[in-house]
């Protein structure tokens, strides 16, 4: 049970790009080899279609003759089953063609070892019989034709026809098949559609951007005062902050030649491929040069070289060829080189030093003034009526990265149409801002009176002790209505202003909160249920933070006993300790969480009044506002019931003909 949202790939470069210096007089030169080139194709061709045929045929010879007895062919004889023999003298060997058949498709030629044709009794029995016979005699300059065209010719057209690949293969993309030959994406201009007003929510990361950009336009403004242009740059943040996005508005600014490509697009099983792929990469850009080349996700071929991470043949090859050509050309000819990764941590130190990438970007979670510019870019195709508040919104979203945002929007523009509306509204994002977070509603899911009684009370137990604390956030929302991310109910808590910085008052009223839901259960039903199990694990892991991170133990004061790894990803922590002061730490987490949960039963049991008529109108609504909450607690009458916002069918907008707000 939740009880808060506030912590929550390339082408071949095109030939015909404007080449400086080029010359169209050169194409009636080309005429020549270009024809050579197709005559010798042609020839190819012709003959491996002979090599398939004369391979084909003697296959198809070689199946339709069987080699048999001469007892057996004796046998055919007296049956009837011999239409003529042919005695080959030079071979020694009877040819024998049996009478053909109406059901047979291929007729078979039988052969048997000479044994003797004056023998006059297989005279007689092929009279007899009705046979034809005669004998024939081969020559010696046939059979060496034979064995040119069965055997040399086959093997001589074969190994003209791989060499030939084998050499313009090589020629024309770099390697066998083109695996040593860069993948990158070319974009010139404005071909990505996105600019730097499609990026909000990181001022100071366009800022460093534009800089760039208007080196590459205006270089000699920059050149008079003896400034240089940064090598490169590095794009760090989390998963969705808008990294290549960033990326993709600087391909759409700078109007020079982008190549944009992965970290993964130099990784092959071939040991030696990926510095290929870079070597060809920075050929490619310095003949284009001013440009930009960007490599999304770099982390896959630039981790470090120690063993800490396992070593690997390839991508040290790859990451040493990088290196090689960042030292290796001049920036004054105004290529830049721009990479992102969530994971800096792991990057070798000597890609990070300066003169390689000289700058950091660090492109973090949006704050509040971020998150509302941010829902304005994504929102600018949407129609939104008059209650839309996205101030609103950016308090409820704290922690959102712009990804989310842009997911939200599109989910309350969903909403707005099942719902028969022309127009998004602010009730379909707060419930948009409930789906990207906890997921949609379980209608499926019925719970048993008993289990949403004790749902109501521990969600009503969470609400409650944050409003009888002094330094917690106000509650915005109330419902047990269960949701398909896992949670039974939840409390949504919305901040009246964005904070950087928490004191240690404000943590451990934020941890009593937390365990507020275990605290109602006890004290109405003197037992607990499994659904405080995530109310734990974030209350452990605060109160860890506080000793381990912060230094707000008496015990261990202002030592430092755990460091953050990842901290873009999912923020591992590494203790740093020995085994005797971890164990102590456990205890005094013990202790804290003890303390806190105390102090929520006091709380619960001095207002247990409170507490009863809230969880018996959240029993029966399902769900409340922050306001009905507050005149429930201040024993005034609810004003306004909480109205659920239905989505009609499409049957019921037909017979209402209402397309408004619901």
């Amino acid at each position: 049970m939740d009880n808060g949202f506030n912590n929550y790939s390339g082408d071949d470069l095109n030939n015909n790009l404007n080449r400086r210096g080029g010359n169209n007089n050169n194409n009636k030169n080309d005429k020549g080899p270009k024809i050579s080139q197709t005559i010798v194709i042609l020839i190819v061709a012709a003959l491996a279609s002979l090599l398939l045929l004369s391979i084909f045929s003697n296959a198809f010879e070689s199946a339709t003759e069987k080699e048999i007895t001469y007892n057996e062919f004796l046998e055919m004889i007296e049956n009837g089953e011999v239409e003529s023999v042919i005695l080959d003298v030079d071979e020694g060997v009877y040819y024998i063609t049996p009478v053909s058949s109406e059901n047979s498709l291929i007729n078979v030629t039988y052969w048997t070892t000479y044994i003797g044709f004056n023998d006059e009794e297989l005279q007689d029995l092929l009279e007899e019989a009705d046979v034809d016979y005669k004998g024939q005699q081969s020559s010696s300059s046939s059979l060496l034709t034979n064995i040119i065209l069965g055997y040399v010719l086959p093997f001589a057209l074969l190994y003209i026809f791989f060499a030939f690949v084998f050499r313009r293969m090589s020629k024309s993309s770099g390697g066998i098949m083109g695996v040593g030959k860069s993948n990158a994406k070319v974009y010139v201009q404005k071909e990505t559609g996105v600019t730097f007003k499609d990026v909000a929510g990181q001022d100071e990361a366009k800022e460093s951007m534009t800089e760039i950009v208007d080196f590459l336009h205006n270089p000699g403004k920059y050149v008079e005062i003896g400034a240089k242009l940064p090598k490169g740059a590095l794009l760090v943040g989390p998963p969705g902050t808008g990294k290549t996005l960033l990326a993709k508005a600087v391909a759409g600014e700078a109007n020079v030649p982008f190549f944009s490509l992965s970290g993964s697009d130099f990784v092959e099983m071939f040991v030696g491929v990926g510095a290929s792929r870079v070597r060809d990469l920075f050929k490619q850009a310095q003949s284009m040069a001013p440009c930009i080349i960007f490599i999304d996700e770099i982390d896959a071929i630039g981790k470090s070289r120690d063993s800490r991470y396992g070593g690997n043949d390839e991508r040290e090859q790859t990451l040493n060829q990088l290196l090689a050509e960042m030292d290796g050309f001049d920036s004054s000819k105004g290529l830049f080189i721009l990479a992102a990764t969530n994971r800096p941590d792991v990057l070798d130190p000597a890609l990070l030093r300066p003169g390689r990438f000289d700058r950091r970007i660090i492109v973090d979670k949006p704050d509040l003034k971020g998150r509302i510019e941010t829902l304005k870019v994504h929102s600018k195709n949407v129609a939104m009526d008059e209650t839309v508040d996205f101030d609103e919104i950016g308090l409820a979203t704290s922690g959102a990265v712009g990804s989310d945002l842009a997911n939200m929007i599109n989910e309350a523009a969903i909403m707005a149409v099942k719902a028969g509306r022309r127009a998004m509204s602010q009730a379909d994002l707060f419930e948009a801002v409930e789906v990207v977070i906890a997921g949609k509603e379980k209608k499926d899911r019925l719970l048993s009176e008993t289990e949403k009684k004790t749902v109501a009370y521990h969600e009503t137990g969470h609400a409650l002790v944050s409003a009888l604390l002094k330094h917690a956030e106000p509650v915005q929302k109330i419902t047990i209505v269960p949701r398909t991310m896992g949670s039974l109910g939840y409390v949504m808590q919305v901040p009246e202003e964005e904070k950087y910085l928490m004191t240690k008052d404000e943590m451990l009223d934020r941890i009593t909160t937390l365990l507020g839901g275990r605290a109602a259960e006890a004290t109405v039903f003197e037992t607990v249920t499994t659904g405080a199990s995530n109310d734990m694990e974030k209350a452990t892991d605060l109160a860890r933070a506080m000793i381990t991170r912060y230094g707000m133990s008496e015990q261990f004061g202002l030592m430092s006993l755990e460091t953050v790894e990842d901290r873009y990803l999912n923020e591992r922590t590494v203790t740093n300790c020995s085994d005797a002061t971890a164990a102590e730490i456990d205890r005094e987490i013990k202790e804290l969480l003890k303390e806190c949960y105390e102090r929520a039963m006091k709380l619960l049991s001095e207002n247990r009044e409170s507490l009863d008529k809230i969880a018996a109108y959240l029993f029966e609504h399902e769900t409340i506002t922050g306001k009905q909450f507050m005149e429930i607690f201040e024993g005034k009458e609810v004003t306004e019931p909480y109205k659920k916002k239905t989505i009609e069918t499409s049957e019921n907008l037909e017979n209402t003909g209402n397309t408004e707000n619901q």
